[in-house]
C-alpha cells in the first residue's frame, strides 16, 4: 500500500518538479494514516520526519518496520539509504520546532531554488533551514523588491531576505530572536552575494522591535511568525490568533504609503480579523501561493496587506 502510494505521487510530483526546474520538493505528507511520514526531496537526499504516534510495536519491531519503509522510499525515489535523514516529530500547528537542536553532525550542503543557493541541514535540527511551502511567496517578494527597503520578521534562515536582495532591494533587514539562525541567514546572503552591504541581521524580539522603529521606515515587510512563542528572551508571549491584528498594525505603521505586507501563518484554525486591521486592502493569497507539491495538503494561510 505504501509502495503504491509513493510510486504514484513520486511519478506525478517528480515530473512537475523537473518541468519547473525544481530540485527540492515535498513528496509525501501522511497521505496514508498507517504510514505517518513527511518526506521531502533535497537534490538527491530525502528528509523523512516520522510523526509521533501511539503504536503497539516495541522499539526493535518499530525500527524494523521503519527500516522496511525506508527501503521502499529508497527503491521508489532512487535515493540511497545512506542519503535518507530521519527525524521524529510531534504534529504541531507551529514552527517552534525550528529552534530545536537535535544533533551536532553538521551535515550541511547547498541546494538551488529560483537560481539562488541555500544552506540546508538535514541532520542537526527538526526543520531543514528552507521552508518549501513558501517557494511561490519568495518569488513574489523578489518581483516586488527592486529599489525597496525590506524588513523580514521572524526571519529564520533568511530565505526571504536572499530573494529580496536578488530582486534589487536597497536595504534588507532580517530580525530574529535566534543568533544561530541569524548567522545562517547572513551565510545564505553571502553565499549568493559576496560582499553585499544591503543586508543587516538584527538579534531582537520582534514584538519589541516593531514598537521601537520609526514610522514609515520600509516599503515591503514579510511577517511569518510562529503560532505560539513563549521564549524567555521575549518580553511577552505570542499567540498568533489573539495577537495577529495588533502585530499586523504595528507592521503597517512601519510601512510607507503604498507599502506591502506579506503575512502568513500555519495555524490551521486561523481566522483573520480584517475589521481590526487598518489597511487599504487585504487579499488572501493562500491558493495563489500554494506550490504544486502542497496542493490539497497545505496547512498555512498567506495574505497580502496593502497600506
Amino acid at each position: 500500500m505504501f509502495r503504491n502510494r509513493l510510486q504514484k505521487v513520486h511519478r506525478h510530483l517528480a515530473r512537475q518538479a523537473t518541468r519547473q526546474g525544481i530540485d527540492c520538493f515535498r513528496l509525501y505528507d501522511h497521505d496514508l494514516p498507517e504510514f505517518p511520514f513527511l518526506i521531502e526531496v533535497y537534490e538527491g537526499r530525502l528528509y523523512v520526519a516520522e510523526y509521533k504516534r501511539r503504536h503497539q510495536l516495541n522499539e526493535e519491531a518499530h525500527e524494523a518496520w521503519v527500516g522496511e519503509c525506508e527501503g521502499i522510499m529508497s527503491e521508489v525515489t532512487g535515493v540511497p539509504r545512506e542519503a535518507i535523514f530521519r527525524k521524529l516529530r510531534q504534529r504541531k500547528e507551529s514552527r517552534l520546532g525550528q529552534y530545536q537542536k537535535l544533533d551536532e553532525a553538521r551535515k550541511e550542503f547547498t541546494v538551488a531554488e529560483g537560481g539562488l543557493s541555500f544552506i540546508v541541514n538535514l541532520s542537526d535540527y527538526l526543520d531543514t533551514g528552507l521552508f518549501l511551502d513558501h517557494r511561490v511567496t519568495r518569488g513574489l517578494v523578489r518581483e516586488l523588491s527592486a529599489g525597496k527597503r525590506v524588513l523580514n520578521l521572524f526571519s529564520y534562515t533568511g530565505s526571504f531576505s536572499v530573494y529580496a536582495v536578488a530582486g534589487g532591494a536597497t536595504q534588507v533587514v532580517s530580525v530574529d530572536l535566534s543568533k544561530t539562525y541569524l548567522q545562517w541567514a547572513s551565510r545564505n546572503v553571502t553565499l549568493n552575494f559576496p560582499g553585499d552591504l544591503a543586508h543587516t541581521a538584527v538579534h531582537a524580539d520582534v514584538l519589541a522591535y516593531l514598537k521601537d522603529q520609526p514610522a514609515e521606515s520600509y516599503d515591503l515587510i514579510v511577517l511569518d511568525p510562529p503560532t505560539f512563542s513563549n521564549s524567555k528572551r521575549m518580553d511577552d508571549f505570542l499567540d498568533i490568533q489573539r495577537d495577529h491584528a495588533g502585530l499586523i498594525n504595528d507592521c503597517l505603521r512601519l510601512l510607507r504609503a503604498g507599502g506591502i505586507l506579506f503575512f502568513s501563518t500555519n495555524f490551521t484554525k486561523f481566522r483573520l480579523d480584517a475589521d481590526a486591521i487598518v489597511s487599504a486592502r487585504i487579499k488572501d493569497l493562500t491558493k495563489a501561493t500554494t506550490p504544486f507539491d502542497f496542493a490539497g495538503r497545505l496547512n498555512r494561510y498567506c495574505f497580502r496587506i496593502d497600506k
